[in-house]
């Protein structure tokens, strides 16, 4: 119950920022302080003048009032620089335009809780809010995870809920639903309402709940290419080819340029051993052997071409050197120049 004036919540990862926020919003106040103590606005909407004016109320029947302003980043007033040349009168003719909330944010009232939900960028460190803020209240960024972390975050949320799964259900979850936190999060809860808990979660599970197919997603074609299944990697190719819209091309390349390039980096390794390899390609130790069978199928030099090969239909994709295949049909077409 130990709370700031003021909390700058920044970064490129909205999902935490939203955990935070809301756990504000909840913690601070009771139901009944909530009517009259906390606010919500939107930067977009929001006048600095005004919002410092709501900042300087001392709440009614209760210890603290709550100010949210939801998608700072588009507040005025908060991006000013700080120059060495500031005097009054610019002080004073700059007062309308956001300096009255610089000033309020250098002098924060201790009653007054106010949370900026700065969303998908980060606040200048050389500007007078920042500098402000960073003084008398807390700097949170929230960052991107990296792709290759998303599979153990899934495990661990799921942990946390009393649930298991398996590794290639976390995998094949993370290479479809990418390494947006909150559309993730959307995805397994909705997935949790349907199953018992202790139940471990396996591919057939979020094929029904979640509509991943277990058969055909770009786990399943980087898994045939490794092994030049030819037949299934053909059906899965085709699969994606009609079904466009929950197949990219671009996301498809990316995800196949990245299996390659592990590949490439398993070749290079001195020491092979699953936990070594786990390490270097920043996998599940489960997966280690994918990449042992996938060396001895494609050599590093082979690998090296496949790479050359990514750039140019990636350029094809992009209307350059094509006549205008379509996309379905360039995947078709490198896929075969990989496996041949």
């Amino acid at each position: 119950k130990i709370y700031h004036p003021i909390y700058l919540l920044q970064g490129d990862e909205a999902y935490y920022i939203d955990k935070i926020n809301e756990l504000l919003e909840n913690e601070v106040l009771g139901e009944m302080e909530k009517e009259f103590n906390q606010t919500i606005v939107y930067g977009k909407d929001c006048d600095p003048l005004d919002l410092v004016s709501m900042l300087k109320r001392y709440p009614m029947m209760a210890n603290y009032q709550v100010v949210v302003v939801r998608e700072a980043q588009n507040l005025k007033g908060l991006s000013a620089k700080s120059t060495e040349d500031d005097n009054a009168e610019d002080e004073s003719k700059s007062e309308t335009n956001g300096n009255a909330l610089v000033n309020y944010l250098n002098n924060p009232l201790n009653t007054t809780v106010l949370v900026l939900c700065y969303k998908y960028k980060t606040l200048d460190k050389r500007s007078k809010a920042y500098k402000a803020i960073d003084k008398k209240g807390v700097v949170y960024e929230s960052v991107k995870l990296k792709d290759y972390n998303i599979q153990a975050w899934i495990e661990k949320y799921l942990a946390e809920k009393n649930f298991k799964i398996q590794p290639i259900a976390a995998k094949l979850m993370a290479d479809h639903l990418g390494n947006d936190l909150s559309k993730i999060v959307n995805e397994v809860d909705k997935l949790l309402i349907n199953i018992k808990p202790g139940t471990v979660i396996d591919t057939q599970l979020i094929e029904t709940n979640i509509g991943i197919s277990k058969d055909y997603n770009i786990f399943e074609l980087q898994a045939a290419l490794g092994k030049k299944e030819i037949v299934k990697a053909t059906r899965i190719v085709n699969y994606f080819k009609a079904n466009p819209k929950s197949n990219p091309f671009v996301l498809s390349l990316f995800n196949i340029n990245s299996y390659f390039t592990k590949i490439l980096l398993y070749h290079s390794l001195q020491d092979k051993s699953k936990n070594n390899v786990a390490a270097a390609l920043k996998i599940n130790p489960f997966f280690t052997t994918d990449f042992e069978i996938a060396s001895k199928n494609y050599s590093q030099q082979k690998v090296m071409s496949i790479i050359g090969l990514m750039r140019e239909y990636d350029l094809k994709s992009k209307g350059i050197n094509n006549a205008g295949t379509p996309e379905g049909e360039l995947l078709k077409e490198l896929v075969f120049k990989i496996m041949h």
